[in-house]
């Protein structure tokens, strides 16, 4: 039963919408009617400012890391061979994200919450992928392509890794 709830639980806190939640008390305004329309950190950082943006971006990432590290150690405790159980937990809570109960199922794309998740799992991995993401950026200056190429990158480097 406990696992149920924690993966019910990882689910509704990816479900939070922080980009939804910030643009309504600090502008009074539906983000999801802004921009490009996504609920999440980049579409808040283009509509209210990158101070918002980056606050936004950090709870999202937030919201997976703690569904695979602070929820597990509350609802999991000392259970052995947890890592399939944790895992299903950071999908829940990137699902919740992307499609969450709270907004008529549809959230953001799921980029820093992954990113939280994945940081949770594998360090080493998400690092590398960092890496990438600023190398592309930094050419480029597209946040989404950045995004996409580290996201490409991130089965590579499980492989190298052996994660």
């Amino acid at each position: 039963m406990n696992i149920i709830l924690a993966i019910i639980l990882a689910y509704l806190v990816g479900s939070i919408p922080t980009a939804y939640i910030f643009c309504k008390l600090l502008k009074g305004i539906d983000i999801r009617e802004h921009g490009s329309g996504n609920v999440g950190a980049t579409n808040v950082a283009r509509t209210i400012g990158k101070g918002p943006g980056i606050l936004v971006l950090f709870l999202d990432f937030l919201k997976g890391y703690a569904s695979v590290s602070v929820l597990p150690a509350i609802f999991l405790g000392g259970m052995e061979n947890k890592i399939v159980v944790v895992t299903m937990m950071g999908a829940a809570a990137i699902a919740g994200h992307i499609w969450t109960c709270f907004l008529k199922f549809k959230g953001g794309k799921g980029v820093a919450t992954t990113a939280g998740v994945i940081t949770g799992l594998a360090p080493v991995i998400i690092l590398s992928c960092l890496i990438v993401w600023i190398i592309v950026f930094s050419v480029w200056r597209y946040i989404s392509l950045a995004s996409i190429v580290a996201a490409l990158f991130l089965p590579v480097f499980a492989l190298i890794f052996n994660k």
